[in-house]
Protein backbone atom coordinates (compact mmCIF):
# COMPACT_ATOMS: atom_id res chain seq x y z
CA UNK A 1 0.00 0.00 0.00
CA UNK A 2 0.66 3.31 -0.60
CA UNK A 3 0.50 6.71 1.22
CA UNK A 4 -1.67 8.69 -0.95
CA UNK A 5 -2.70 11.82 1.41
CA UNK A 6 -1.63 13.35 4.46
CA UNK A 7 -4.68 14.61 6.39
CA UNK A 8 -4.35 17.37 9.26
CA UNK A 9 -6.40 15.07 11.38
CA UNK A 10 -8.08 11.97 11.83
CA UNK A 11 -11.80 13.42 10.33
CA UNK A 12 -10.57 14.53 7.29
CA UNK A 13 -8.56 11.52 6.67
CA UNK A 14 -11.68 9.41 7.44
CA UNK A 15 -13.82 11.71 4.97
CA UNK A 16 -10.84 11.64 1.55
CA UNK A 17 -10.94 7.58 2.38
CA UNK A 18 -15.17 7.63 2.24
CA UNK A 19 -14.72 9.79 -0.79
CA UNK A 20 -11.95 6.99 -2.16
CA UNK A 21 -14.50 4.21 -1.11
CA UNK A 22 -17.10 5.95 -3.58
CA UNK A 23 -15.11 5.90 -6.45
CA UNK A 24 -14.35 2.21 -5.53
CA UNK A 25 -11.13 2.61 -4.08
CA UNK A 26 -10.07 0.66 -1.18
CA UNK A 27 -8.22 2.35 1.32
CA UNK A 28 -6.52 2.60 5.19
CA UNK A 29 -6.82 5.29 7.49
CA UNK A 30 -4.08 5.37 9.74
CA UNK A 31 -2.78 7.48 12.97
CA UNK A 32 -5.72 6.51 15.16
CA UNK A 33 -3.44 5.32 18.34
CA UNK A 34 -0.55 8.44 17.60
CA UNK A 35 -3.19 11.01 18.25
CA UNK A 36 -4.19 9.76 21.68
CA UNK A 37 -0.41 10.58 22.36
CA UNK A 38 -0.88 14.01 22.67
CA UNK A 39 -3.59 13.91 24.93
CA UNK A 40 -6.51 16.67 24.43
CA UNK A 41 -4.82 18.78 21.98
CA UNK A 42 -5.72 18.71 18.67
CA UNK A 43 -3.00 16.81 16.75
CA UNK A 44 -1.45 17.60 13.39
CA UNK A 45 -0.38 15.18 10.65
CA UNK A 46 -0.65 12.05 11.99
CA UNK A 47 -3.61 11.07 10.19
CA UNK A 48 -2.78 9.10 6.72
CA UNK A 49 -4.26 7.82 3.98
CA UNK A 50 -3.22 4.73 2.21
CA UNK A 51 -4.63 3.16 -0.87
CA UNK A 52 -3.41 -0.35 -2.86
CA UNK A 53 -0.24 -0.09 -5.74
CA UNK A 54 -2.45 -0.04 -8.56
CA UNK A 55 -5.02 2.26 -7.46
CA UNK A 56 -2.56 5.00 -6.52
CA UNK A 57 -2.64 7.14 -9.52
CA UNK A 58 -6.32 6.96 -9.67
CA UNK A 59 -6.64 7.96 -6.30
CA UNK A 60 -3.84 11.13 -6.13
CA UNK A 61 -6.02 12.55 -9.34
CA UNK A 62 -9.35 11.90 -6.85
CA UNK A 63 -7.84 13.75 -4.09
CA UNK A 64 -5.90 16.67 -6.42
CA UNK A 65 -9.78 17.36 -7.64
CA UNK A 66 -10.71 17.67 -3.78
CA UNK A 67 -8.13 19.80 -2.74
CA UNK A 68 -8.82 21.99 -6.15
CA UNK A 69 -12.73 22.23 -5.30
CA UNK A 70 -12.07 22.83 -1.56
CA UNK A 71 -9.35 26.03 -2.58
CA UNK A 72 -11.59 26.95 -4.82
CA UNK A 73 -14.60 27.49 -1.83
CA UNK A 74 -11.91 28.93 0.62
CA UNK A 75 -11.49 31.65 -2.28
CA UNK A 76 -14.95 32.29 -2.52
CA UNK A 77 -15.69 32.50 0.65
CA UNK A 78 -12.75 34.86 1.48
CA UNK A 79 -13.95 37.25 -1.71
CA UNK A 80 -17.08 37.44 0.41
CA UNK A 81 -15.64 37.72 3.56
CA UNK A 82 -13.99 40.94 1.48
CA UNK A 83 -16.86 42.36 0.04
CA UNK A 84 -19.14 42.40 3.27
CA UNK A 85 -16.11 44.13 5.04
CA UNK A 86 -16.55 46.70 2.61
CA UNK A 87 -19.82 47.34 2.64
CA UNK A 88 -19.76 47.41 6.17
CA UNK A 89 -16.92 49.90 6.37
CA UNK A 90 -18.88 52.13 3.55
CA UNK A 91 -22.17 51.78 5.28
CA UNK A 92 -20.18 53.03 8.75
CA UNK A 93 -18.62 55.86 7.02
CA UNK A 94 -22.11 56.99 5.42
CA UNK A 95 -24.19 56.78 9.15
CA UNK A 96 -21.09 59.03 10.37
CA UNK A 97 -21.51 61.83 7.27
CA UNK A 98 -25.22 61.78 8.48
CA UNK A 99 -25.07 62.14 12.13
CA UNK A 100 -22.19 64.83 11.42
CA UNK A 101 -24.71 66.53 9.07
CA UNK A 102 -27.69 66.86 11.19
CA UNK A 103 -25.16 67.64 14.18
CA UNK A 104 -23.48 70.39 11.99
CA UNK A 105 -27.25 71.59 10.67
CA UNK A 106 -29.34 71.85 13.90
Amino acid sequence: MKLVYRASDINEANIVSGMLHSYGIESHVGGYYLQGGVGELAAQDFANVHVPDEDFELAKSIITEYENASNKVNMNSAKRSNTKLILSVVLFVLVIIVIFYFLVTS
